[in-house]
């Protein structure tokens, strides 16, 4: 049986790396990446907890559930805005974004 700190450890570490692609990239699309990234260590975090604590309960995979369909959402809000943007800017980067400037 693997103990709860190994599956800590891993999210930790990928949501370190998320973190890092979140504040390193300039291109919106891989901090969309890197976004999906951390919400994914949460979710192993939070399946980890609840392995661990109740297993009777549905509570871990239902917030779990609850984390995927909050990312399914940004990543249509996110990606439509993306999109929006380039048609307009003709490009991702985020430094050129600067739409609510007058």
């Amino acid at each position: 049986m693997v103990p709860l700190w190994m599956f800590l450890t891993v999210g930790a570490i990928l949501f370190a790396i998320g973190l890092f692609g979140v504040l390193a990239r300039r291109n919106a699309v891989a901090i969309l990446m890197s976004v999906e990234l951390m919400l994914n260590a949460v979710n192993i975090n939070l399946v980890a907890f609840w392995r661990f604590q109740t297993v009777d309960t549905m509570m871990g995979q239902a917030f779990a559930a609850f984390v995927f369909v909050v990312a399914a959402a940004e990543t249509a809000v996110g990606l439509a805005l993306i999109v929006a943007i380039y048609r307009r800017r003709q490009s991702v980067a985020v430094e050129d974004v600067n739409l609510l400037k007058w």
